[in-house]
């Protein structure tokens, strides 16, 4: 990294001659950021605007409907786990989608640091910081889903949420190694 004119150091303020990788990483964490930012929006959004989409499958998990209808040898040693009540149901499925809110707009913040950081507006330490936070929130989501999904047994008819959820996850995780990488970096 160039010798930085603000006299900040490497976590301070991006303000150099020569500064091109500097801005370029910054940017590539910016714009992953938002990349994520962009897909939970929508994904919240939905769960906001359409419940229904979501909500029914995860009272199915829930409910382990389709273990219980596929896998009844297997479902009569963990019946004990269901969730039958619609309204607990429907609280913990508000829950997730405040959960799921709460990491878009981190996401989001994280993401308007990066950009403050490469015009130089806001210390890199801070939008890494902000970033990282982002991140780990959506990290969250996705883990919170596969724990939950172990417990009911998800894997028995929701292979296909389990695989989305892993993929979520990694997602995050890579993403969490770009910053940590750029922080020590910086």
């Amino acid at each position: 990294m160039c010798d930085c004119l603000s006299g900040a150091g490497r976590a301070g303020v991006l303000y150099c001659e020569d500064y091109m990788l500097d801005t370029v990483l910054i940017a590539v964490g910016g714009f992953n950021l938002a990349f994520m930012a962009a897909w939970l929006t929508i994904g919240a959004l939905e769960n906001v605007f359409h419940p229904f989409l979501n909500e029914t499958y995860t009272a199915q998990v829930m409910d382990l409907e389709r273990m219980r209808e596929e896998y009844p040898e297997a479902y009569t040693h963990v019946s004990y786990r269901r969730v039958t009540n619609a309204k607990l149901r429907k609280r913990l499925f508000a829950f997730i989608v405040v959960w799921e809110l709460l990491a878009t707009a981190s996401l989001w913040l994280g993401t308007a640091a990066m950009g403050a950081a490469v015009l130089g507006l806001v210390p890199v330490s801070t939008a890494l910081a902000l970033g990282l936070v982002g991140t780990m929130l959506f990290n969250s989501v996705w883990a919170g889903f596969l724990i939950a999904g172990n417990f009911f047994c998800y894997w028995f008819g929701h292979e296909g949420g389990q695989n989305t959820h892993f993929q979520m996850l990694l997602w995050g995780l890579a993403n969490c190694v770009l910053l940590i990488g750029l922080a020590s970096y910086f």
